[in-house]
């Protein structure tokens, strides 16, 4: 029934998007922080105790409730379970006002709000960019956000509620996700993460990822030009910081037959940010893709190609589905 949690909560997500202040995100902060100051003392083997606890637990947590229900409740409520879970974990809406109101802002005109907006949402200096490298921040970024809110969530929810394990898997990538970023990142009033701790949780976001940052480059090929995503997937993902990263803005590249890559923008507070998101890693000058310059009608067509992969995503999963129900 995993068509049809995914189905209903992106419907719910679109009509009642969920606020960016939300007791829940809120709760994972402070399960986050709760998980650092306690358990991390500095070494390795204390920074994989404290990521195994803030990702594993919750991530067995909603394994077990999906059991209860189950055992318990029956199957009806088990899939309300998943899609309550989704709700939280999967969705555009977390992510798309910024995308577009910077859109709006490039078609009406008005750079420097289409800047002011691109740097708030990214915490970096984008007050010297020129229109289209504006558009080509805003490709990169978007297609990162689409992927590690949409497409590597149903990779990884997909998979394990074909094992039984219910929502788990959106809860372990969602969480993987969040402690690689949230750590990584000084914050007030929070006890600084170790260097063994950001390293356990880099590590194994880069291992987390590998596989769905790999689907979703292969989706981009399919729903766009085929043979030149997959080109420019083999000569220039590597040649990105972030492999991982390297692989979908590649794909998206040939994808779309846009130049992605180039100068990285520079965080307001902690020097060079690389397309990983994880504010204060140096970053060596990326050679661009080939393809077109970046133009504003390009963020119309990276739309498109996002739909149309959650629609490839849906149709392989209904097609499932339905075997499943005739076997």
């Amino acid at each position: 029934m995993s068509f049809f949690a995914i189905l209903f909560a992106l419907l719910i997500e679109q009509v009642r998007p969920l606020a960016r202040d939300n007791p829940i995100h809120a709760l994972l902060r402070t399960w986050a922080r709760w998980a650092n100051t306690n358990f991390d003392a500095g070494r390795p083997q204390h920074g994989w105790i404290a990521w195994a606890l803030a990702v594993l637990l919750p991530s067995l947590g909603a394994v077990a409730v999906h059991w209860l229900l189950l055992l318990f409740a029956g199957w009806p409520f088990a899939v309300l379970w998943s899609v309550a879970v989704l709700y939280v974990t999967l969705g555009f809406r977390q992510f798309s006002h910024h995308f577009t109101g910077i859109r709006d802002a490039l078609d009406a005109g008005d750079e420097p709000l289409a800047r002011q907006r691109l740097a708030q949402w990214q915490q970096v200096d984008a007050s010297e960019l020129p229109r289209r490298e504006i558009v080509r921040h805003v490709i990169e970024y978007s297609v990162l956000a689409a992927h590690r809110h949409v497409f590597g969530v149903l990779a990884w929810f997909s998979v394990l509620a074909a094992l039984g394990l219910g929502p788990g898997g959106a809860v372990f990538y969602r969480m993987a996700e969040f402690v690689s970023r949230y750590w990584g990142q000084p914050r007030a009033g929070m006890q600084p993460t170790s260097p063994a701790l950001r390293d356990a949780a880099r590590r194994a976001w880069r291992a987390v990822d590998w596989l769905p940052a790999r689907a979703t480059a292969l989706a981009f090929a399919v729903v766009g030009s085929f043979e030149e995503a997959i080109d420019c997937w083999r000569n220039y993902a590597q040649r990105f910081p972030d492999d991982n990263d390297g692989v979908i803005l590649a794909a998206t590249s040939g994808a779309v037959n846009v130049r992605l890559g180039g100068e990285s923008l520079k965080s307001v507070e902690a020097g060079p940010q690389g397309l990983s998101m994880e504010p204060g890693a140096p970053l060596p000058a990326i050679e661009s893709t080939p393809g077109r310059e970046p133009e504003l009608g390009h963020l119309r067509i990276i739309v498109g190609l996002v739909w149309r992969s959650v629609v490839l995503w849906m149709v392989l999963l209904a097609l499932l589905t339905l075997a499943r129900l005739i076997g």
